[in-house]
């Protein structure tokens, strides 16, 4: 990779806002990444499709590689050649959102059945 330009962290603050803020993702040959665990391909689908659309809302976009039963998110600012806040703003949105359990939150949202025929995230906690 090319020198970073102003704007992007440096390695140690990456690392330490990684492990305070985003203790999921990690710091890996100059990206921010994180990998989803699914139950199946439709699953994948959704978590693609919801990366996408948190992406184009936010006008920066990351790059995806998927499987059957995964997706690994990718984020790193080309036009500074580092990872700068913008990565960090939307790594937390998509973190906060295909994270989401409603089920533990005590609401009116039951959230997805513990059923496997239902399943959709491995959620890690």
């Amino acid at each position: 990779m090319s020198e970073r330009r102003e704007g992007a962290l440096d390695d140690a603050t990456i690392e330490a806002r990684l492990k305070a803020e985003l203790p999921d993702w990690r710091y890996e040959d100059g990206w921010i990444r994180r990998t989803y665990k699914t139950a199946g391909w439709k699953s994948t689908l959704m978590v693609i499709n919801t990366v996408g659309h948190l992406a184009e809302a936010a006008w920066h976009h990351p790059d995806l590689t998927a499987s059957y039963a995964w997706v690994e998110v990718r984020l790193m600012n080309h036009a500074a050649k580092g990872i700068t806040d913008k990565d960090f703003a939307l790594a937390a949105k998509i973190e906060q959102v295909v994270g989401w359990q409603p089920g533990r939150e005590g609401g009116a949202l039951e959230g997805t059945p513990t059923d496997p025929r239902f399943a959709y995230i491995k959620y890690d906690k």
